[in-house]
């Protein structure tokens, strides 16, 4: 369950002297904003002076939704497998963007309807889609522990080969339904709010997604913590993405964090463990409806926002390069000291 995971707080004991770091550059203080504040917790997080976002690792769960087949998407189910193949032959954005920016992609079958053993596919499987939630939870309590366990174990591999920074990005139809019931059960935000276009939904698709959610929402009634809120809404590759998040806090790896699909999921772990937040750097901010309200509810500010809400973590893959940035510009721009500027009179001329 998401409680079994020790997260240890930040090393807030190095924030002095991180920023001290920061404010011996050669400019005015604070004049590079958040790159400053992010090289900073980027230094927290990973406790240490000199951090750095070597081998970035993104991870792309796949897994199908039995509550597709009430037309809550406009889409088949058998768009996921296409993606997924598309995926596997480099054509999709996330394939494209991981080799522009530097990205070590994983691709992973968490569970979908139709076969995905394409090469390059990690299989982990737990069964032809989730169940359909009008009728019952979306999977059973064990099923539920070993999505997490799993997410957690690929993170944890990443780690071992060298990966510095973690993302996770998700294909799977019917996934924002997923999402839209996750945040309405965890912060009595009205339903109605949550509920995005998904994957295009016209008007009339759309009141009819609204309608069918609401029958769930009825369905399942109160549920009394986050493991039961994503046990019966989320598909096996959101409960996955939980646990890598989980594990990249526990291994002290900032976690990049996408669009809807992850924000909701990152929703639920912080519920449950209100100290994974300070490991989540939310790296956008997705159009889709209902993602503003989880970052309004989290109380955090994401560092892009470029109408995007393709998913696949795409919106994670471009905030990379500001992460970048900000660590070279800790560790390679001067000091007043080292170029011998008088600091007094460098404020004044760079004023």
């Amino acid at each position: 369950m998401l409680n079994q995971w020790t997260i240890e707080a930040p090393a807030y004991e190095l924030e002095t002297a991180l920023r001290a770091a920061c404010d011996a550059k050669t400019k005015p203080l604070g004049s590079l904003g958040r790159l400053e504040e992010l090289a900073i917790r980027l230094g927290l997080i990973q406790r240490t002076l000199s951090p750095d976002v070597q081998h970035p690792a993104l991870l792309v769960f796949a897994g199908d939704h039995g509550l597709a087949k009430r037309g809550v998407s406009p889409y088949p189910q058998s768009v996921t497998t296409a993606m997924v193949r598309n995926f596997a032959h480099g054509g999709a954005a996330i394939n494209v963007l991981s080799r522009e920016l530097g990205w070590h992609l994983t691709l992973v079958n968490s569970g979908t309807l139709e076969d995905t053993s394409f090469p390059g596919v990690i299989d982990r499987s737990l069964g032809k889609g989730t169940r359909d939630i009008l009728e019952g939870p979306a999977m059973d309590s064990s099923t539920y522990e070993q999505a997490l366990q799993m997410g957690a174990d690929l993170v944890r591999s990443c780690k071992a080969q060298g990966a510095q920074v973690i993302a996770a990005g998700e294909m799977g139809i019917g996934n924002s339904s997923a999402a839209a019931l996750i945040a309405h059960a965890l912060t009595d935000l009205p339903l109605e709010r949550l509920v995005s276009r998904g994957a295009g939904c016209d008007d009339h698709q759309l009141k009819a997604k609204q309608a069918i959610l609401a029958s769930v929402r009825e369905k399942h009634g109160p549920l009394g913590n986050p493991d039961a809120v994503l046990q019966h809404f989320a598909g096996f590759e959101m409960v996955m993405a939980g646990g890598a998040m989980l594990e990249a806090a526990r291994l002290h790896l900032p976690f990049l964090v996408d669009g809807l699909i992850i924000s909701s999921v990152a929703l639920a772990v912080v519920k449950a463990q209100p100290q994974v937040l300070p490991y989540l750097i939310f790296a956008h901010r997705s159009s889709a409806l209902g993602h503003d309200a989880i970052l309004e509810h989290l109380g955090v500010k994401p560092l892009l926002d470029l109408d995007m809400r393709l998913g696949e973590g795409t919106g994670a893959a471009l905030a990379l390069p500001l992460l970048k940035c900000a660590v070279a510009l800790l560790r390679d721009m001067a000091t007043f000291d080292s170029a011998d500027v008088a600091r007094a009179e460098a404020r004044l001329s760079l004023l």
